[in-house]
């Protein structure tokens, strides 16, 4: 049986400028499970990013229920939505976000040391989790000194590093070229078939290959849900 570590149930969300009422997200239902890699496609504007933020606790609903690891995100205050995240979400942004001065090993480490962890303990686990993108002989590299793939394999070891149930995606692959978007999505795909629920949210159609179900996103809608298993490989 598929573990939901995420659900929406009649989901949307609102936002207010001035007088005007901009519709971001419309109703929507959404379970989202360990183990599964799933790709949110739509163009610029559709409403995918406003769904991957409501599943990464970012911001709330307007209306409907969010559901994050068995606990309703709409009753929640920002204390514990920031702790909600730390422990349970890692993050993986086009832009990658690394701190520039910092090595691909300080960069890694920083959630531990937001969770108080002890240096030996947090040693170890960075350790690992270089290993296991492939990234521990470049630790002591600054960003800089790395190219766009590695900067984004530095930004999932980060991701992973508190041991998080979702890994949640924006664009991950926009600035890459064609050998690095590989590597970071068989990296990403190893992570689901670990157990991890990874959402990745892109534009980009040479992605679907990676996804075991795809979601369509158009005019802040819901419009389709596909297992890609069940399409051959000249669909996807």
């Amino acid at each position: 049986m598929k573990s939901t570590v995420a659900q929406l149930i009649n989901v949307s969300k609102e936002y207010k400028v001035g007088d005007q009422k901009i519709i971001a997200l419309q109703s929507s239902n959404l379970d989202f499970y360990a183990g599964e890699l799933l790709l949110i496609i739509g163009p610029s504007g559709s409403g995918k990013t406003t769904l991957l933020s409501l599943l990464g606790c970012v911001i709330y609903p307007t209306l409907g229920e969010l559901w994050v690891n068995n606990t309703l995100v709409n009753k929640m205050n920002q204390n514990e939505l920031a702790l909600l995240r730390l422990y349970n979400i890692g993050f993986v942004f086009q832009s990658f976000n690394l701190i520039a001065p910092l090595t691909a090993e300080q960069n890694v480490m920083m959630p531990l040391q937001l969770m108080g962890v002890k240096t030996s303990e947090a040693s170890n686990r960075v350790r690992e989790a270089l290993e296991l993108v492939g990234m521990y002989d470049r630790k002591n590299q600054l960003p800089k000194q790395l190219s766009g793939g590695q900067q984004q394999r530095i930004a999932i070891a980060r991701a992973l590093i508190t041991n998080p149930k979702m890994i949640l995606c924006d664009e991950p692959t926009a600035s890459l070229d064609k050998d690095s978007l590989k590597v970071v999505m068989h990296e990403l795909r190893k992570l689901s078939e670990q157990g991890k629920a990874v959402a990745v949210v892109t534009h980009d159609p040479r992605l679907k290959e990676y996804a075991d179900r795809i979601i369509e996103v158009s005019n802040g809608a819901i419009i389709a849900s596909i297992d890609s298993k069940s399409l051959s490989r000249s669909e996807i």
